[in-house]
């Protein structure tokens, strides 16, 4: 009578167990095996399926644990976008004339694809403030993401053709093209620079690192000696002349009046002429 006691609490204990976990096949082979035997038999089926069957959702558990995380990380990936679209938003509701927020929203915009928001904001900016070099630098290449080239090149003329006149501003629309990746446009800029100051070390040695970026090392050298020549202070520029083979020698002077001009674009605490 015990045995078909244990027996019975047994069987509706493997059924529990087994539908719980998913696993009614466990339940049929226990029960094809062990009946046959004995009561005791059917007892230690059961002990083994109570301790192998939460095991086995321990491990799901675990599964699922592991797969979760990364839905979330998901989610907080594009949450702080989505919330810094709304912070931006609501600082315009207060000053909708400030160039520096719709340039930045314009920036997000550009980032998901949305030329026409991004074309939009980058012109707000411009209006707000005309002499905007890093709103002009994006609404170029917005133009050129979204397929339109010859839009692109004519705000490029524009652009430039308003900072033909100033070193400085030619060097500042050279950086934001720089910062846009449109590597031919800063060049160009660079020059256009150069050409209004050719003592600048910081004119240069950009130019120089333009095409060192670019595998011309004979132009590269020329650019950066003269850079170096202008300042030595620049152990980066040293650094890449030793590498280029270029015996570096310090001169006795150096240019005074390009001080200005290559703080625009230079590091804070870096050294700059003297």
């Amino acid at each position: 009578m015990r045995v078909d006691k244990l027996e019975g609490k047994a069987h509706s204990g493997a059924v529990g167990l087994s539908k719980a976990h998913g696993f009614p096949s466990l339940l049929t082979f226990c029960h094809a095996r062990c009946r046959p035997c004995s009561g005791k038999a059917y007892v230690l089926c059961f002990a083994v399926l109570s301790c192998v069957l939460p095991l086995v959702g321990c491990q799901e558990n675990l599964q699922s644990a592991k797969s979760g995380p990364s839905l979330k990380v998901d989610k907080a990936d594009q949450l702080p976008v989505e919330q810094k679209k709304a912070k931006l938003l609501k600082k315009l509701d207060s000053k909708f004339e400030n160039p520096d927020v719709h340039y930045e929203l314009g920036q997000l915009y550009q980032a998901d694809g949305l030329w026409a928001q991004a074309e939009y904001r980058y012109n707000v900016a411009l209006g707000f403030e005309p002499s905007h070099r890093e709103a002009q630098a994006a609404l170029v290449q917005v133009m050129i993401d979204s397929g339109n080239q010859e839009k692109a090149n004519n705000y490029s003329d524009i652009f430039m053709n308003q900072t033909a006149g100033s070193a400085a501003e030619s060097l500042k629309l050279a950086e934001a093209f720089k910062k846009q990746q449109l590597d031919e446009l800063a060049l160009a800029c660079y020059q256009q620079a150069l050409r209004l100051a050719p003592n600048s070390s910081k004119i240069n040695r950009q130019i120089g690192y333009y095409y060192l970026s670019k595998g011309e090392k004979e132009r590269a050298r020329d650019y950066l000696s003269r850079s170096f020549g202008l300042n030595p202070n620049q152990p980066d520029v040293a650094g890449e002349l030793g590498r280029l083979g270029v015996e570096v020698r310090i001169p006795r002077s150096t240019v005074k009046y390009t001080r200005n001009l290559d703080k625009i674009v230079e590091p804070v605490g870096e050294k700059v002429d003297k």
